[in-house]
């Protein structure tokens, strides 16, 4: 490195602002996931997709609830589990953690591409201290202040521990036979002496909760240093640290439910998903067995953890329809 490159680099947000393109990244791919599960888990649950027609989203026309709408709308097309009902009068309303789907997802997409545009500016800038100016003066500043980073990188675990409490509703209301229209209590192989998928929906509870704490402002902290003369910092690497653990949480979130619905799903039969999530489905029960009596979950769940985090499952509907 020749002069000032060292401290470019170190004094100022350039940590915190990659940290953030790492999210945006993985956001984007786990935001679609979600668009996924969600509409695994409303064909699990004798949902309807009703409520993701075009002309009611131009009623509340945010851009991020369009597209998960439209993505919802697509991976349903053509579900012969949800023809079999479409008459059924006796579920007036989906829950909210089915029919909300689309303006949670959308809110975190909005919340998503704030962050991006915030991201595009500060790689566009100079934020080290001090400046060297056009005319070659040398000028003390505070450009290298991280607030504008931090206040995102806490936007961005509240979306995401939002769009995982979501996730982890619908997939309760899988396991709990007065709320899952005919699906056995856990999804067990024998009721009484399985404990079918219980564990893992405590697992999933427990990344929640503690994606909940991670969603706490990290940018509303700060320690003074160097005498008083650094008397309000960003605290965006903290920010950015729990935005890390909380992106992870989600992948895992995600994965419960899609290995929920999936099994949910197989215990519907002869009855299928749509084309699209069919082919998830049956790739998730292969991978972990699917129905069956009790067995270890951690490994499945892993499994299909790292299929999330890949995007493999969602190449797999990708393959068969348009998702966003």
């Amino acid at each position: 490195m020749a002069e000032k490159e060292g401290l470019a680099l170190l004094n100022g947000t350039d940590g915190m602002l990659g940290q953030l393109i790492l999210a945006l990244d993985d956001g984007a791919n786990l935001l679609a996931t979600a668009d996924l599960s969600a509409a695994l888990s409303i064909q699990a649950l004798r949902g309807t997709d009703q409520t993701l027609r075009e002309e009611l989203q131009r009623l509340r026309p945010h851009p991020g609830q369009a597209v998960s709408a439209a993505n919802m709308a697509r991976l349903l097309a053509h579900s012969p589990i949800v023809a079999s009902h479409a008459a059924d009068m006796s579920q007036v309303q989906d829950a909210y953690s089915l029919r909300c789907a689309p303006q949670v997802h959308g809110a975190a997409r909005d919340t998503f591409t704030h962050a991006a545009r915030v991201a595009d500016i500060e790689l566009a800038s100079a934020i080290d201290n001090p400046s060297v100016l056009a005319d070659g003066t040398l000028s003390s500043n505070g450009n290298f202040h991280g607030a504008p980073v931090a206040y995102v990188l806490d936007f961005l675990a509240i979306a995401v521990a939002d769009v995982a409490s979501m996730a982890e509703r619908r997939t309760d209301r899988m396991l709990d036979v007065h709320r899952s229209h005919g699906l056995p209590p856990f999804l067990a192989k024998q009721a009484g002496v399985d404990s079918g998928l219980m564990i893992a929906q405590y697992t999933q509870a427990g990344l929640v909760a503690e994606m909940k704490r991670l969603a706490v402002p990290a940018s509303v902290d700060s320690i003074p240093s160097s005498a008083m003369q650094e008397d309000h910092v960003s605290m965006g690497w903290h920010a950015a640290r729990k935005l890390r653990r909380a992106i992870d949480a989600l992948s895992d979130v995600l994965a419960i439910e899609l290995v929920t619905a999936s099994r949910a799903m197989a215990l519907r039969a002869p009855l299928l998903a749509s084309p699209s999530t069919q082919a998830v489905v049956d790739l998730v029960n292969t991978v972990t067995g699917g129905p069956g009596h009790d067995r270890f979950l951690s490994p499945e769940l892993r499994r299909v953890g790292a299929m999330v985090r890949s995007g493999e499952l969602l190449q797999v509907a990708r393959s068969l329809v348009e998702i966003h």
